[in-house]
C-alpha cells in the first residue's frame, strides 16, 4: 500500500556507513557538544519485542542497539521519537519526545538500557500502540514511521483465552489504520535462534509501503538502518569498495561533492579496540568533540556526526585488527526538492500535449549550482488512475533543469510524477493530475412530425444494424478477452537476493510487491534496472490462473527451481513458497528469488 501523506525529505543527512567487523572499545572518545543541525522531518515510533522468546532469537540485545543507532542517526533537533516495549501487553512506553539536544538522545537511550523482558507475546499489541502514540503525539508537518524489532511470533497466555484469530484481526486493524494515515511500518527480524516468523514481519511491511529486514548479528544494523532511512527519504545508497584491516591505520576517503549536504554519519562497528582519526578537504584534523563533529557510543558501534560538511574530500582514518573487513556505504540526502512548473489547464481530452518542466530548488529558490545537473537522469512515470497501469518515459535534461512532453493517449484520468536521479541522489515531484476523462456531451434527440407516421418501417437498415452489431459484440467479445489477457495483474510478491559468485557474499534481501505489474514484466525491472545485470531482461514472467506465475527464458536456456534445473524456455510454474536460482553468465552473481502469496 503506497504512502498516502506527502513525505517530507529528511533535510540534513547524508550518511557514511563505515562496517567494522569488530566491537569498539567501551571508552572511546568523549560525547561532542550539540551543535546546530537539521530536522529531518521525521516522527518515528520505535516497537521492541521484549517478551522471553528474545532471549533466543535476541540474545545479544541488537533490538536496543538498533533504537539506538536509530536515535543517533537522527539530527541534534526537530525529530520527535517515541519507544514501545511489549509482550503481550504494553510494558513500558515514551511517549513522542522532541529531540532538542544530545540530553534528549540519552534520555531516550537510558530508557532503551533499562528495558527488561517478561512472559508471552502479541505482536498487534505493539503495532497498535505504536500507531495510537503517532494518532496523538506527531507533527501533521512530520512524516511518521514505525520501526518493528520482533521474531514476529505470537505466544499467548492460555489463562486469558487470547486466540490468534483474534491478534490477527486486531492487527488488520491497525495496518488498516496506517495504511490510511501513511504510516509505513518497518520490519527487523531478529533471528539468533532461526525460528524468526519472516512472512508474517514481510507482510506486515508489505501492506504498509515498508521494508523487511533479518539479522543475527549487530553488524548488519548500518547497513539495515540505512536502507529504511534511504527508502523512507526516497534517497539512493551507494556502495563504496570494501576494505580489509591490517592493524595499522587505513584511510578511506569521503567525497562531499557540493555544499548542499548538510549532516554526515559515520558509524563503525567492532569488536576489538579501533581508533578513529578524521582530516578535513583542507587537510585540517577534525575535533571529535566539537561543533564540525561529535562522537556519540554504545558497546556495539560508534558514530560520527559531522555538520554543515565543507564541500570535498574528506579523510577517514581506522585503525583495526588484521584481516576484519570494513564494508563502505554512502547516503547521501541534499536540502533540495524537485518542482515541477505549474501547467497551464488541468483539462485535457486524447492526443493533446502537455509540457512538462522540472528545476530543483533550495530553501525555494531555483538551485545555483547547475554542475548538479552534470549526470542526473529525469523520468516521467505516467499512472492511467482508470487502469492502474504505469508507464515510463525520459525527459531532457537542459543543463539547469529537465523537460518534456506527455502526449495524452486516451480519455482517461492520469497521474504524473517527475523522478531525477543520479548514483548518490533521487528526487520525486509532487503528483501532477491530467484530467482527460473526454465525456461526451449529450444532445437531444430529434422528434419526428406528424406526417412522418406514415411512413413504412425500414426494415432492411435495421436487418443489416442487428447484423453489424452481432458482428462487432462477437468481435467486442474477443478483443475484451485478448485485452484481459494482456493487462491482467499480480498477486503477491518477490523475495530477491543477489548472490555475489566470487566472495559468496549475498546482498540483503528485497521484497517486491507485484501488484503494479500488468500482463507481463521481466526480471530486470524487479532489479531497479541495474546495467550490470542487464541479461536478466531475458526472464520474463506472466500471471497464471490460481495465483500462480509463468516464468519463460525467451532466450532459452535452464534455471534453478527448488534445487533441480528445468527447462525455462517452455516456462515454468511458480506458486506460493516456490524458489529459483537464476545464474547469470556475464556478471558471475546468482540471482534468488522466492515467490510469496
Amino acid at each position: 500500500m503506497l504512502r498516502t501523506r506527502k513525505i517530507r525529505w529528511l533535510s540534513g543527512t547524508m550518511v557514511l556507513l563505515a562496517i567494522l567487523t569488530l566491537l569498539l572499545p567501551q571508552a572511546l572518545l568523549p560525547q561532542a557538544a550539540a551543535a546546530q543541525a537539521q530536522t529531518s522531518g521525521i516522527d518515528a515510533v520505535l516497537v521492541a519485542d521484549v517478551s522471553n522468546s528474545m532471549n533466543t532469537s535476541d540474545r545479544d540485545k541488537i533490538s536496543n542497539e538498533a533504537m539506538k543507532m536509530f536515535i543517533d542517526m537522527l539530527p541534534v533537533q526537530g525529530d520527535k521519537v517515541g519507544i514501545v516495549a511489549y509482550t503481550d501487553q504494553v510494558e513500558r512506553e515514551k511517549a513522542m519526545l522532541e529531540i532538542q539536544s544530545d540530553a534528549d538522545k540519552s534520555s531516550l537511550k537510558d530508557f532503551i538500557d533499562q528495558l527488561g523482558r517478561g512472559p508471552y507475546t502479541d505482536v498487534s499489541v505493539g503495532v497498535a500502540e505504536a500507531v495510537n502514540i503517532l494518532n496523538h503525539g506527531a507533527d501533521p508537518s512530520h512524516s511518521p514511521m514505525i520501526v518493528l524489532l520482533a521474531d514476529g511470533n505470537n505466544d499467548f497466555n492460555k489463562t486469558k483465552g487470547r486466540t490468534q484469530a483474534q491478534s490477527d484481526a486486531d492487527l488488520a486493524k491497525s495496518v488498516k489504520e496506517a495504511q490510511d494515515q501513511g504510516i509505513p511500518v518497518y520490519t527487523i527480524g531478529l533471528n539468533a535462534d532461526g525460528k524468526l516468523n519472516k512472512n508474517a514481519l514481510a507482510d506486515l511491511a508489505q501492506q504498509t509501503g515498508g521494508k523487511s529486514f533479518i539479522t543475527d548479528t549487530p553488524d548488519d544494523l548500518p547497513q539495515i538502518l540505512s536502507e529504511i532511512f534511504a527508502d523512507h527519504a526516497k534517497l539512493n545508497v551507494v556502495k563504496l569498495p570494501s576494505v580489509t584491516g591490517n592493524g595499522s591505520y587505513q584511510e578511506v576517503t569521503v567525497n562531499v561533492p557540493n555544499d548542499s549536504v548538510l549532516e554526515a554519519n559515520i558509524s563503525i562497528m567492532s569488536s576489538k579496540p579501533v581508533e578513529v582519526q578524521l582530516t578535513d578537504p583542507s587537510g585540517q584534523a577534525v575535533d571529535l568533540n566539537s561543533d564540525e563533529a561529535k562522537l556519540s557510543t554504545s558497546k556495539s558501534y560508534s558514530l560520527v556526526k559531522l555538520l554543515k560538511p565543507q564541500e570535498g574530500d574528506w579523510k577517514l582514518r581506522v585503525k583495526g585488527a588484521p584481516k576484519d573487513s570494513i564494508d563502505i556505504n554512502l547516503l547521501f540526502n541534499y536540502d533540495l526538492q524537485l518542482v515541477v512548473d505549474p501547467i497551464k489547464t488541468k483539462s485535457y481530452t486524447k492526443g493533446d500535449k502537455v509540457d512538462l518542466a522540472a528545476k530543483l530548488e533550495n530553501g525555494g529558490q531555483p538551485l545555483q549550482d547547475n554542475d548538479l545537473y552534470t549526470d542526473m537522469k529525469a523520468t516521467l512515470v505516467v499512472k492511467d488512475v482508470d487502469t492502474g497501469k504505469s508507464e515510463e518515459q525520459p525527459l531532457e535534461n537542459t543543463g539547469s533543469g529537465f523537460a518534456g512532453t506527455f502526449e495524452v493517449p486516451d480519455n482517461h484520468n492520469y497521474e504524473l510524477i517527475i523522478r531525477a536521479e543520479e548514483d548518490s541522489f533521487y528526487r520525486e515531484s509532487a503528483p501532477i493530475t491530467i484530467n482527460a476523462s473526454g465525456a461526451a456531451g449529450s444532445g437531444s434527440q430529434p422528434t419526428t412530425s406528424g406526417g412522418e407516421q406514415d411512413k413504412s418501417f425500414p426494415w432492411l437498415p435495421v436487418i443489416l444494424g442487428v447484423i453489424a452489431l452481432i458482428v462487432v459484440g462477437v468481435g467486442a467479445w474477443f478483443l475484451m478477452g485478448w485485452l484481459k489477457r494482456k493487462n491482467r495483474g499480480f498477486v503477491g510478491q518477490m523475495v530477491v537476493e543477489i548472490r555475489d559468485e566470487n566472495t559468496g557474499d549475498k546482498s540483503y534481501p528485497q521484497y517486491k510487491k507485484l501488484v503494479s505489474f500488468r500482463g507481463r514484466f521481466h526480471l530486470h525491472q524487479l532489479l531497479q534496472l541495474d546495467p550490470e545485470l542487464k541479461e536478466t531482461e531475458k526472464y520474463v514472467f506472466t500471471p497464471s490462473n490460481g495465483d500462480r506465475i509463468i516464468v519463460r527464458n525467451t532466450a532459452g536456456g535452464t534455471l534453478e527451481k527448488s534445487g533441480r534445473a528445468v527447462d525455462a524456455s517452455s516456462g515454468v510454474e511458480l506458486k506460493n513458497g516456490d524458489r529459483l536460482s537464476i545464474p547469470l553468465q556475464q556478471a558471475d552473481k546468482t540471482i534468488l528469488i522466492e515467490y510469496l502469496v
